[in-house]
């Protein structure tokens, strides 16, 4: 396994919208939507967990190498 960043909730936000993810809404999670990938939530943290993050990236269909690409 490929070893994780340390990342914001704002920064898995943006990165995801550059692959076609939609902000809906934001109260304590950030919920953005992709037709075809559904619904991803993400917790508005400065640092998210290792495991929070990897399942972020499995729920928006990426691998931990693309992600880290897009960042």
């Amino acid at each position: 396994m490929s070893k994780l960043p340390v990342v914001s909730g704002q920064e898995v936000r943006e990165v995801l919208e550059k692959i076609g993810f939609e902000f809906k809404r934001q109260r304590k999670h950030m919920i953005l939507f992709k037709p075809g990938a559904g619904i991803v939530t993400i917790p508005k943290h400065r640092e998210l967990d290792r495991g929070t993050l990897r399942g972020i990236i499995e729920d928006a269909g990426l691998t931990v190498e693309e992600f880290k690409r897009l960042l």
